[in-house]
């Protein structure tokens, strides 16, 4: 019914009209803000990459407002990637999510000589981009202990060769394998709960999930101490410097591909100086538990603004003291 149809019907109180009116002005917003389906989401993300090579904002779909942020830090467009980036590396995944209207590319960029690996989630509303959100990892950034000191290795992990040799699966989950939008969400989140109960045990996941952590395997190997047998996904969360996985967001479910998007901020131990991971991980999850996972990340500084997105806005969660 129209609104002019609906103003039109002598039985229905002016209150009630009014609710009526509000509740289908809401709908078709909902609807705007979805009416992008998974072709159409492809179409906009490679959009936007093809523009970022380009160096050229203007050849990309981007709403009047267009918000991007890089590693927390909002850019201008034309600035940061729009300069950095000159191409997509040999390990490209994008993962779609009509419901919420959302897309994302989990892989490498390169920026002339040099690689970066990245996630990028892009937000498309009545055709249009209306944010860009990039996690980068590169070589030589900070990493736990803040910036590597000369003569020492850095801090982060960075591996893109490794990354293309254990990469995430290419093809759509198997149908008999695929689990719900409200189960791969809560599967994933089991994740975080177990980390910050410190408890394994917790979290829905095959024996030997894989972790990978800006491109190396951190599982798979032997445990500390020597003792306990290789590492999986659930390992020695017992004495791992976190306090609590806080600003937990999954805006991107991919039930085609089995793949949720995760984000969120590792919080240290009270009294710690190790800094925050502020992180993106892509969940494989099949028939209802965790298969692997892989993460881009940075470690802020304490006085950063992570992650710098509602409902997190500004410096949020506060750093530890």
């Amino acid at each position: 019914m129209t609104f002019a149809a609906l103003m039109e019907v002598p039985m229905i109180s002016q209150p009630a009209r009014f609710l009526t009116c509000m509740l289908l002005t809401a709908s078709a917003n909902v609807f705007a803000a979805t009416d992008c389906d998974r072709p159409c989401l492809r179409n906009a993300l490679d959009q936007y990459l093809i523009a970022v090579m380009k160096h050229d904002p203007a050849a990309a779909p981007l709403f009047v407002g267009f918000r991007q942020t890089e590693n927390a830090v909002v850019v201008r467009s034309g600035t940061g990637v729009w300069k950095s980036v000159t191409g997509l590396g040999k390990l490209q995944r994008r993962y779609l999510d009509p419901v919420s209207g959302q897309a994302g590319y989990f892989g490498i960029v390169e920026e002339g000589a040099n690689t970066a690996i990245v996630t990028l989630r892009v937000k498309v509303e009545n055709k249009k981009i209306t944010e860009a959100e990039w996690l980068i990892a590169r070589k030589g950034d900070a990493g736990l202990n803040g910036p590597a000191l000369p003569g020492q290795p850095a801090g982060n992990f960075f591996d893109p060769d490794n990354l293309t040799a254990s990469a995430p699966p290419e093809k759509p989950a198997a149908r008999e394998a695929r689990s719900s939008r409200e189960a791969m969400v809560a599967i994933t989140n089991s994740y975080f709960d177990g980390i910050t109960s410190h408890d394994g045990s917790i979290i829905m996941a095959y024996p030997g999930c894989m972790r990978v952590e800006n491109g190396a395997t951190v599982t798979g190997r032997g445990s500390r101490g020597g003792a306990g047998g290789v590492t999986d996904c659930t390992s020695n969360l017992e004495t791992i410097n976190i306090q609590m996985v806080a600003a937990r967001r999954y805006p991107i479910v991919d039930e085609e591909a089995g793949v949720v998007l995760a984000l969120g901020v590792f919080i240290r131990r009270p009294g710690t100086t190790t800094r925050r991971n502020a992180l993106s991980e892509w969940f494989v999850i099949e028939n209802n538990k965790i298969r692997s996972i892989y993460s881009a990340m940075f470690y802020p500084p304490p006085e950063a603004p992570v992650p710098n997105w509602p409902p997190f806005d500004g410096n949020w969660p506060l750093p530890n003291r």
